[in-house]
């Protein structure tokens, strides 16, 4: 077990045996740490390397011994270089590995994967191209947006290499520079969005640094396949002015909304009025209405009737009274 992969083990232990609450960070990294794949490893190869070696050097140190009837220091020493040579001839390329290989300094080949052979001196792999799709993060920190407000954003990059030779003739170092490009693009992207665009549009934003990427590395053998933005952090007394902004435009919604009912209402019951022959009838209902309302929400038995809302009753008793003494 690698020094890391301890570290690692004794901080999560650390972390389970507090008591909590943990921070977002710790509880991050707590379900990152709680399975740690083992990394791709090149034993195999190793082992086939090794093998070839003392396959050579024992050949060669057979034939001296059947020859010489001894082993003698030519045969030794003929044994060390045959063994080299079969070391650096014959190769193995793993499942998921391209290898460009140069003659004499110039483009020869790519091989892989499997068993490959080279020629001793003239030829040699230059580079081992991994063609599994790739996660990069990367990240921006302080970068100011269109409307110069600074903020700090996490990412991810899946790419793949799928051009070996590409990767290799095009650019010198092709994972170092997927990952500053991911980062300038990133950069831009940001400074062409205000904060609200780049906290409200992430989608957006991952379209954007993709194309970017692109754009740059076509010529690199590279395939992005996506960008994902995990993480956008505001400064802290942004944050409350626009919590504030959201909660205002929120309560104007709220308010024209009520406004809108309030306006088909009115025009119902002055629908309703012209019913009842009376132009007052209307300011009676709403008030009456309001009234339910308020009984309603509040769930108690007790009703206070307004003052408007009497007088209309009464008025109704007059002119019922009114009219039998007429008759």
């Amino acid at each position: 077990m690698t020094k890391s992969a301890r570290s690692r083990k004794a901080r999560r232990a650390e972390w389970e045996a507090a008591p909590g609450p943990w921070s977002d960070s710790e509880a991050e990294m707590l379900a990152a740490t709680s399975y740690v794949p083992k990394k791709s490893s090149r034993n195999g190869a190793l082992v086939f390397s090794v093998a070839v070696f003392v396959a050579a050097a024992a050949a060669v140190l057979v034939c001296d011994l059947l020859v010489e009837g001894r082993i003698s220091l030519v045969g030794i020493l003929a044994a060390l270089a045959s063994a080299l040579v079969a070391c650096s001839s014959l190769h193995i390329a793993l499942g998921w590995e391209k290898v460009v290989v140069l003659r004499l300094g110039k483009l020869n080949r790519v091989v892989g994967p499997g068993f490959y052979a080279t020629i001793p001196i003239l030829e040699y792999g230059t580079i081992r191209v991994d063609q599994r799709t790739i996660a990069t993060p990367f990240r921006a920190e302080r970068t100011l947006t269109a409307d110069l407000v600074p903020v700090n954003i996490d990412a991810v990059l899946f790419w793949v290499a799928w051009d070996a030779e590409k990767a290799c003739v095009e650019v010198e170092d092709y994972y170092a520079a997927i990952s500053y490009l991911a980062q300038t693009s990133l950069r831009e992207a940001v400074g062409r969005s205000t904060v609200a665009e780049v906290a409200l549009r992430r989608d957006q934003l991952d379209e954007e640094i993709k194309a970017d990427i692109e754009k740059e590395a076509a010529g690199w053998g590279v395939d992005i396949i996506s960008v994902k933005v995990r993480d956008i952090v505001i400064p802290a007394e942004l944050q409350h002015v626009m919590s504030l902004e959201a909660q205002a435009d929120r309560e104007r919604n709220a308010r024209m909304t009520v406004a809108s009912a309030e306006a088909d209402l009115a025009e119902m019951l002055a629908e309703a009025a012209q019913v009842y022959g009376d132009a007052d009838a209307a300011l009676k209902l709403r008030t009456m209405l309001m009234q339910y309302e308020t009984v309603r929400g509040s769930g108690s038995a007790v009703v206070t009737v307004p003052t408007a809302v009497s007088d209309g009753f009464a008025e109704g008793v007059q002119r019922q009274g009114g009219g039998s003494d007429r008759i």
